[in-house]
């Protein structure tokens, strides 16, 4: 049931008596028998591996197992990281808090749906404006899921010579069947736009029909994230192809404010005016928020003190408005 990589790991780590890398690849073996439609044997390999923590007191390590490093080819298109990030770091509105925590319930109980001939949300598009959490989005499911968070480098994907950008679409595709994980093609629009704008290449249309291909095809046990700042400009045939569509926008006045509060948690703010600031926060992302708590918080700290007042956020709200319109 395992693949040959997880029985390599699984052999190496008891080799090296790494109890906590044994259990990790166990647990994915479990996953991998889940997807299988074998959902009673995921679930005593499940049981297997909580009675041998209990009883050994071992504790299976956080993060994902190291076995799913990119090599060969595959390491100038996937950048492979391990994020910590969890949702309860993300400032979001119920209802996408909702849509995100489906994501997460349905990835967890699969073996629930499989036994009924259904399948978890897999493939998902996010839309919205820059700074507004899709790629944050990403790396919680990364951190939730225990997965490893894959990055698609557009710069070694994409290239003049015909049908090579395809092929390396397949080695991607044939790596989320290999290695489960979370795969981000972020700026998606880069391969993503309609196929009939009149400035288009013949490559660029090949490259999304492939694509488009390629993401009907599988059946891997990876989930697909594309993100886009420009929705408008991608092929209609796309939306789709994705099993959720979520749509993001910049931080309402409630949200702002918790954010603001969230990121200076640590900090003393009993004196600033939050109407003030919030009237100053207007029109700017969740990332442009967090980057300007974090000057008020370092200005204070380089002035020898916890106190965040109301002026250096205002300044550094303007700086962060300066250069989002420059």
């Amino acid at each position: 049931m395992a693949t040959a990589e997880q029985i390599k790991a699984l052999i190496k780590s008891y080799i090296e008596e790494d109890d906590a890398r044994f259990c990790a690849v166990a647990m994915q073996v479990a996953a991998h028998a889940a997807r299988q439609g074998h959902g009673r044997l995921a679930d005593e390999l499940r049981t297997l591996v909580d009675e041998a923590k209990s009883s050994a007191g071992t504790k299976c390590r956080k993060g994902p197992v190291p076995i799913a490093t990119p090599r060969g080819e595959l390491s100038e298109l996937l950048a492979a990281s391990y994020p910590q990030a969890k949702l309860a770091d993300m400032v979001l509105t119920d209802a996408l808090l909702r849509r995100v925590t489906r994501i997460l319930r349905e990835y967890r109980q699969q073996h629930k749906l499989h036994a009924h001939g259904l399948s978890p949300r897999r493939k998902f598009l996010l839309m919205g404006p820059p700074g507004s959490g899709k790629t944050m989005t990403a790396s919680a499911l990364s951190g939730e899921l225990k997965l490893p968070l894959f990055v698609i480098q557009l710069d070694g994907l994409i290239t003049k010579f015909m049908g090579e950008t395809a092929a390396k679409l397949r080695l991607i595709f044939g790596a989320m069947e290999q290695t489960a994980g979370i795969y981000l093609f972020d700026e998606f629009d880069a391969i993503g736009s309609e196929r009939a704008i009149p400035n288009d290449v013949g490559e660029m249309r090949r490259i999304l029909t492939s694509f488009l291909q390629l993401l009907d095809q599988d059946r891997s046990n990876s989930l697909i994230v594309a993100t886009t700042n420009h929705g408008e400009v991608l092929d209609r045939a796309l939306f789709r192809r994705f099993d959720d569509v979520i749509e993001y926008q910049h931080p309402t006045r409630d949200l702002a404010q918790t954010m603001f509060k969230n990121s200076l948690a640590a900090f003393d703010t009993t004196d600033v005016d939050w109407k003030c600031i919030l009237d100053a926060a207007g029109g700017l992302s969740y990332a442009d928020l967090v980057r300007a708590c974090e000057d008020a918080a370092k200005e204070s700290i380089l002035s020898g003190t916890v106190v965040v007042t109301t002026g250096r956020l205002l300044s550094a709200l303007e700086e962060r408005r300066s250069v989002v319109h420059r």
